[in-house]
């Protein structure tokens, strides 16, 4: 029959009651926890029983085995303070390994004249003695009340005074308070500073900016460096707001690298990391983020044809950010997917739709960041000719749009904006194919010019892609033996014999 215990009537019924819980919640039986412990498993129930004195290192053993982060550990001074006033009575033997299996005693917990002791029960147990809680991590049983303040007693309120409560219960009471306490402690812990988290924001800050005309695979090491540093911080103890902050900066990093991944020609690596930015940006429901992210992966599924997806992709990020620079930007790359698709009606509704949100104009961190997250007013001009020279009869009104992108990019870029150079280049590639459909192989030759003259390690896979549209222009029967447009396409050719992707060998190079 399972003996009954009372954990009021002292700290070994208590333990022996909080070890027989926590073993029943594992779902072990006592033979099960001894063989985790180890010991026999007469003696886990002769301490579940409050028959035997445990010791510390059985407390600590039954804590790593039960994972009780430390219940027993913490409830063992209070024992141990008995059992040091109780020589005699119900339980006096401490708890001792068998000799055959490995012992689990230490030095501090074991004394000569109890190694030796024999369990003998009295013939008439002796009432036992309240237990000394005095240890150092109890609080004391008796008159002042508990207090942490320097553990200086005070007076108890009279009317809080519980006379006539069995003797254990204080102990209970107190010692759930002290484990209260003991996980606020934790709590307050921060393995991480201030300094740290405006370096790493700062980190992202400068890569972001640095990232619209920097060379692509450097930009790539860099920012594997800093996700890793973000990574590493995360495996700290944090408080809320700290994991907060480092998953928005893991997820901006993310999505920076996906874009590299693309420029580097890899695009279905690169929404590797989009979906890997994605879940960060869910953790701390953080939509403008979730939108940001869903405008990169409609982009990478448009340079590799999947315009149906990429118009899907585009109108699911519209449903976490509906205004402001990337709304805009969602609406006309979903503009240049129904073009591509051949709805005319669809794209021309978006193209009106991103100049509407864009004067709605929303503050949102991607901005304070800035560089490659945001869009520039010149980058809207450019997605805008790029989606309407798709559409039947729309040339001119392409050209215009593009043309203005292309004079404000020769400006520069206004304050609080960033020029990228992929769509600095864009912008001028479509100009040509405008000026192409027209007839204008002049024009289209002065337009394309900045492009083609990109130092090779910012001719990226997109512009690849871009410039077999004008090829295509100048395979058709206008321009069959024109030397002038020989020439262009000799150039185009030239461009894609030395582009970034030159460098990708260096990407298994150790970085310097």
């Amino acid at each position: 029959m399972t003996r009954q215990l009372t954990p009021g009537t002292s700290a070994l019924h208590l333990f022996g009651t909080e070890l027989r819980t926590w073993r029943k919640r594992n779902d072990l039986s006592q033979k099960d926890l001894a063989e985790k412990v180890p010991c026999s498993a007469s003696q886990i129930g002769r301490v579940e029983k409050a028959e035997r004195w445990p010791t510390q290192a059985f407390a600590e053993a039954c804590d790593t085995a039960l994972g009780t982060t430390g219940i027993l550990s913490r409830m063992w001074p209070a024992v141990d303070a008995l059992r040091r006033q109780h020589t005699t009575g119900q339980a006096t033997t401490p708890l001792i390994a068998d000799t055959a299996a490995t012992p689990i005693t230490s030095a501090r917990s074991r004394s000569p004249a109890a190694a030796g002791a024999q369990l003998v029960p009295p013939a008439t147990p002796a009432a036992p003695a309240r237990p000394d809680l005095s240890g150092p991590d109890l609080a004391p049983p008796a008159g002042p009340a508990y207090r942490r303040d320097g553990d200086r007693p005070h007076q108890a309120d009279p009317d809080d005074d519980r006379t006539g409560a069995p003797p254990g219960i204080e102990h209970e009471v107190a010692m759930t308070a002290h484990d209260s306490s003991h996980h606020a402690e934790g709590a307050e812990r921060r393995d991480i500073g201030e300094a740290t988290l405006e370096q790493l924001r700062a980190d992202v800050t400068h890569l972001a900016r640095d990232f619209v005309t920097a060379q692509p695979l450097t930009m790539f090491r860099e920012l594997r460096r800093v996700r890793d540093r973000i990574t590493a911080a995360l495996d700290r103890r944090l408080w809320p707001h700290d994991q907060t902050d480092l998953y928005f900066l893991l997820g901006c990093v993310q999505e920076l690298l996906a874009v590299a991944a693309k420029f580097l020609g890899y695009p279905r690596v690169g929404e590797e990391f989009l979906r890997a930015g994605w879940a960060y940006a869910t953790v701390i429901d953080h939509r403008p983020l979730m939108a940001r992210l869903r405008f990169e992966l409609a982009s990478h599924a448009h340079w590799q044809g999947r315009y149906r997806e990429c118009r899907a992709l585009a109108a699911s990020g519209l449903a976490y950010l509906a205004d402001g620079q990337d709304a805009a930007a969602l609406h006309l790359l979903g503009a240049e997917a129904a073009a591509k698709l051949g709805d005319t009606d669809a794209a021309r509704r978006a193209i009106t739709a991103a100049h509407e949100a864009r004067e709605r104009e929303q503050h949102n961190e991607l901005l304070d960041i800035g560089g490659e997250f945001g869009l520039s007013r010149a980058g809207q001009h450019y997605l805008a000719g790029s989606a309407l020279i798709e559409l039947p009869d729309t040339t001119n009104d392409a050209v215009t749009e593009l043309e203005q992108a292309t004079t404000l990019y020769t400006a520069g870029p206004e304050p609080g904006e960033w020029h990228s150079f992929e769509y600095r280049a864009l912008a001028h590639i479509d100009l040509a194919a405008g000026h192409l459909r027209a007839s204008n192989l002049d024009a289209a030759t002065t337009a394309l010019e900045p492009a083609l003259s990109l130092p090779a390690d910012q001719r990226v896979d997109s512009l690849n892609h871009a410039l077999r549209a004008i090829r295509a222009e100048l395979a058709t029967p206008t321009y069959h033996g024109n030397t002038t447009a020989a020439d262009l396409d000799e150039r185009i050719e030239q461009f894609t014999r030395h582009t970034v992707m030159d460098d990708l060998a260096d990407l298994n190079s150790p970085a310097s």
